[in-house]
């Protein structure tokens, strides 16, 4: 059986095991899928790297990585928030290495005001995340942030301040990697052609209007969960593996919206 490749990428100060469990169980739905993990600089493996400030850098790091594992063809993509940015970026600069992607929870600069792309009740706790505290302290905020429905989330957090401390995000390439979000603007023509958009109505940290603005910028299908927040993979994976499964399946269906 051949293999489809599908790059998992998290966002900002995220490295590839706050996917937890997500891409086993979206393999085993997906049996002929390969998911390959990666970190942006700065993040997770690449810990002691510097971070980028730039997500064309970003992309071009991810295109090393996978050169040095050998991987070769177009790739699926499955990325979030930063993520996603770098995955605009990469289907812009190269639209044959990406085959489909999909983006969740996403923002563009030119598209949304800078106080939708990051709610503006949130900048000082957002400071207070990436700057002060204990890595439980932080763990604890982030999920408060940015999740509305696991069940664990004490547990969870105690569980993610220990990648923090065995994978340190340094407090300058945390604010490499918000500058290097915060300037990145829209491509002024759509990147590519296969795109499923998602998006959480209960994102507390983005106003799910930016993904709407993508949306109805350059035509991509959209579905929008009702109430997860923004890590809509740790709330709800199914529910994504699900409408990925609708969306390979109908590829040319032009739906807007799908409750949980």
């Amino acid at each position: 059986m051949s293999r489809t490749n599908w790059v998992f990428l998290r966002g900002l100060i995220r490295q590839h095991r706050h996917w937890e469990d997500f891409p086993a169980r979206f393999q085993a739905a997906f049996p002929d899928a390969e998911p390959i993990l990666l970190d942006l600089p700065g993040n997770g493996d690449l810990c002691r790297e510097e971070s980028c400030t730039s997500v064309p850098e970003m992309v071009e790091s991810l295109r090393e990585q996978l050169c040095g594992r050998s991987v070769q063809g177009p790739v699926h993509l499955m990325a979030i928030s930063l993520g996603a940015m770098v995955g605009i970026e990469w289907m812009q600069r190269y639209p044959q290495e990406i085959e489909r992607a999909v983006l969740i929870n996403t923002s563009l600069r030119g598209l949304s005001r800078f106080s939708d792309r990051l709610r503006r009740e949130n900048y000082r706790d957002i400071v207070k995340a990436l700057l002060f505290g204990s890595h439980q302290r932080r763990e604890e905020l982030v999920l408060e942030l940015t999740s509305n429905l696991y069940p664990q989330r004490r547990e969870l957090a105690q569980k993610w301040a220990g990648y923090a401390e065995q994978w340190p995000v340094s407090r300058m390439n945390a604010l490499r990697q918000l500058f290097a979000a915060g300037t990145y603007h829209a491509p002024d023509a759509r990147p590519h052609e296969h795109v499923l958009l998602l998006q959480s109505l209960g994102d507390h940290l983005v106003n799910p209007v930016c993904t709407t603005r993508i949306a109805e910028n350059w035509r991509w299908p959209l579905v929008s969960h009702p109430n997860a927040g923004h890590d809509l993979p740790l709330d709800d994976g199914d529910w994504i593996i699900r409408q990925v499964d609708h969306w390979l399946r109908e590829p040319d269906a032009r739906w807007q919206s799908a409750s949980a």
